[in-house]
């Protein structure tokens, strides 16, 4: 699976921003895509989640109600649509995929594939 993230930028506090996740090479559907961000000097973090075809989302306490994650099986692409961004939301993005069977869905070193990241900056 290659995965390819795109969509990021620079938006005021309290604007909104869609992240796009498109992936190609293998059937996406037995996978489960993550979203995570890293900003300097910390370490990566979990956003969010969706099990592909029609599974459940989850969400990082500090996003819940914010971010959602939705899905287009058409084009096989996974989206984070972004609102409310606050400052401490700038980061690099990234996305990437488990088999949906995985248990650590919270996890960095559980994920197989990611994408290359992009730039999320939120101004105040």
């Amino acid at each position: 699976v290659q995965l390819q993230a795109s969509g990021g930028g620079v938006v005021q506090a309290g604007g909104s921003l869609r992240l796009s996740c498109a992936a190609s090479g293998r059937t996406f559907s037995n996978y489960r895509v993550g979203w995570f961000r890293q900003a300097p000097g910390k370490e990566r973090e979990f956003v969010g989640s969706i099990r592909r075809s029609g599974g459940n989302t989850y969400y990082a306490d500090s996003v819940k109600g914010r971010f959602t994650i939705s899905e287009d099986n058409y084009e096989n692409t996974v989206y984070l649509q972004m609102t409310s961004l606050k400052p401490e939301d700038t980061a690099v993005y990234y996305c990437a995929a488990q088999p949906s069977s995985s248990l650590f869905l919270r996890v960095a070193g559980a994920y197989e594939y990611w994408g290359q990241g992009t730039q999320v900056t939120v101004s105040s």
